[in-house]
């Protein structure tokens, strides 16, 4: 470039400071409530203000008016065909958990009704979910042995969900969903995999008639259990539980072939549970060791208050329990929720969802109700069968309602061999390998976190698998805070861009400028890193140029447009990568420093050690003025720095 085509560049502004409690207040703004659910308040009446505050946190009151009777009658189909599903799915997965059957019925009353009001979901349909009863059976279990004292273990079992809702609604009331999103997608996939796996395994118990069975998850315990009593397999059992799960699986296999066949799958396991009541009541396979249910108490919830033991010696485990569970649920059902509301293109709230979640599962322990979430399985029926709002959970509840007043005798002589083939039917679905496979493809680190998840459920426990993934995912997120990327750009021919020459082969350098990008904010954990990165580069380019007998290095760009923020230490860093290019007998410059940075820097008499005259708005324009430099004064260093601070 010659002289003449070098312009004075505008010089970098620096912002005004802002009052400390103003910077403290936009912090806070932009961390907890980044959707401003504060702006529909703005210039209106009190009356207004409350109406809306009622509006934002019982969303059924905005909704409700506009409600078409067209909506009803969708809402009842959908409504009906989840309630099938609902009812056998609450019996086996209540059976799951070791706790009485009554209370999956229970728990698919109160809680759908406590959600239709406070949820923002259209589609999600809320009951039992077999991870959460899963892992209730596995933690609580430990502690209390469900058999010889069952009283405690469903105190402990409601005084854990209690947990779970205070837990769950109390990060939604401070804004704090950002918590969740640390189980990433890949730890998910693994971790219900995982769980999926282990439930399956677990009602081998059923399916072979056994009566004692490891209250242990991992894969060793279980297989040393079933086959340490291979004379107490039930052929009879075994042959009944193939039969319906075959059946299951075929009923899904179809509906898959064709959407429209979706209520076959839906009416598939209370069909089950229908037929195999029969087939036990005419052959009279109790008496030949098929296990049944037996007598279910009739009649709605009862109260539970009384029994929340929050003076238990086992109360810790019931706290550490219900944290664990509700924020896996809530993983789970936000993630099931924002799914369906992408295919019908609204927009769900998840501060809204996790104090939905909270108060129902609050509601829920005070009313005989375990754990409750919103399970894939009941949701995508919920979506396919056409529901159009929440009103499908009040009529599900109302089905549930009716079974429990009514028709609870019904199922006195379901086997049990039944409900763990609808288990296992319904965890198959969550063996997501296909998403397993597309993370091998584009992503190995969260193949690796998800097959941890996967291995830390199977061969160890629920919590041993979950915290494995958590800490893993976390340590990804370390390193990227860390070990942050630093890369060489070069220009692109025939333009004033410059771009990684990584991923730009034909990128050129400039001859006697190295210009380095710096990928990620600067804090005491990578400022070290970088200095000695950077000092790296430096020595590397230096190498390179005396080897190949190029133009000498002259000038060090840093390229800090992805810098969103930098705290003390990174400031020191900065201060010591200019001693080190001024031993060098280089000259450091900076490119388009952002608002908090250039702000700090400045603050740090930084700015006035580099000089203003060092600093510019864009790459081009400090590669322009090195040009310039290079161009008019090659020889005398310090010549060059009075020429640059004379034009600028």
């Amino acid at each position: 470039m010659g002289n003449a085509d070098y312009e004075c560049p505008r010089r970098v502004s620096i912002p005004p400071s802002k009052p400390f409690f103003n910077s403290l207040k936009s912090g806070l703004k932009e961390t907890l409530f980044p959707d401003d659910p504060f702006r529909q308040f703005k210039n209106q009446s009190a009356s207004r203000k409350l109406l809306l505050g009622l509006q934002y946190f019982v969303p059924i009151l905005e909704w409700a008016p506009r409600y078409t009777f067209e909506f009803f009658k969708s809402d009842l189909l959908a409504g009906i065909t989840i309630a099938s599903l609902a009812v056998p799915q609450g019996i086996s997965y209540a059976n799951l958990a070791n706790l009485p059957p009554i209370l999956g019925l229970y728990s698919s009353f109160v809680p759908p009704l406590v959600y239709a009001m406070m949820g923002s979901s259209k589609d999600l349909a809320v009951g039992t979910v077999a991870v959460g009863s899963l892992l209730i059976s596995s933690m609580l279990g430990k502690e209390v042995n469900p058999n010889e004292n069952p009283k405690l273990y469903v105190q402990l079992a409601l005084t854990a969900t209690f947990f779970a809702g205070v837990f769950q609604a109390s990060l939604g009331f401070l804004r704090l969903g950002f918590v969740v999103d640390f189980l990433s997608h890949a730890t998910i996939v693994g971790f219900m995999g995982g769980a999926a796996t282990v439930v399956c395994l677990q009602q081998l118990k059923g399916i072979l008639g056994l009566v004692r069975f490891t209250h242990a998850t991992d894969l060793q315990s279980v297989m040393r259990s079933v086959f340490s009593q291979t004379s107490q397999w039930r052929w009879e059992s075994g042959v009944l539980g193939c039969c319906f799960l075959l059946f299951l699986l075929l009923t899904r296999y179809f509906s898959k072939k064709k959407a429209t066949f979706f209520w076959i799958n839906a009416m598939a396991p209370l069909t089950s549970v229908i037929l195999g009541s029969v087939l036990v009541y005419f052959t009279d396979a109790e008496r030949h060791g098929v296990q049944v249910i037996g007598q279910l108490k009739k009649g709605l919830n009862p109260p539970s208050l009384s029994e929340l033991d929050f003076g238990s010696p086992y109360l810790m485990t019931a706290v550490k329990t219900g944290v664990i569970i509700g924020v896996i649920a809530l993983a789970e059902g936000i993630a099931v929720g924002r799914s369906f509301a992408m295919f019908k293109n609204y927009h769900i709230d998840g501060n809204k969802e996790m104090v939905a979640f909270g108060m129902m599962n609050i509601a829920g322990s005070c009313t005989s109700c375990y754990l409750t979430a919103g399970p894939f399985s009941r949701s995508a029926v919920n979506f396919n069968a056409g529901c159009k709002t929440a009103v499908s959970n009040i009529v599900m509840a109302t089905a549930v309602m009716i079974t429990l007043l009514f028709l609870t005798p019904l199922f006195h002589y379901t086997p049990l061999v039944v409900l763990s083939s609808i288990i296992i039917a319904a965890m198959l679905g969550l063996i997501d390998y296909e998403a397993v496979i597309h993370l091998w493809k584009l992503d190995k680190f969260d193949f690796i976190v998800c097959m941890s998840a996967y291995v830390g459920v199977v061969f160890g426990s629920v919590e041993i698998g979950l915290v494995i993934a958590v800490t893993i995912s976390l340590l990804r997120v370390l390193l990227s805070v860390a070990r942050p990327r630093t890369f060489v750009l070069g220009n692109i021919p025939n333009s004033v861009t410059y771009r990684s020459i990584d991923q730009y082969p034909d990128a050129k350098s400039v001859p006697g400028v190295l210009i380095l990008h710096i990928d990620a904010p600067i804090y005491f954990a990578n400022a070290s890193y970088l200095r000695e990165r950077i000092s790296r580069w430096i020595y590397e380019e230096e190498e390179k140029l005396k080897i190949s007998g190029e133009t000498g290095l002259q000038y060090v760009i840093l390229d800090m447009s992805s810098v969103g923020s930098i705290d003390t230490s990174g400031i020191s860093m900065f201060e010591e990568i200019k001693k080190v290019v001024d031993r060098r007998g280089l000259k450091l410059l900076l490119a388009n420093p952002r608002s908090e940075v250039i702000k700090k820097l400045n603050n740090s008499k930084f700015i006035e050690n580099i000089g203003q005259e060092w600093i510019y708005l864009t790459v081009a324009e400090a590669v322009a003025a090195c040009n310039f430099m290079l161009h008019t004064c090659k020889s005398n260093p310090e010549v060059e720095y009075n020429s640059q601070d004379d034009n600028v």
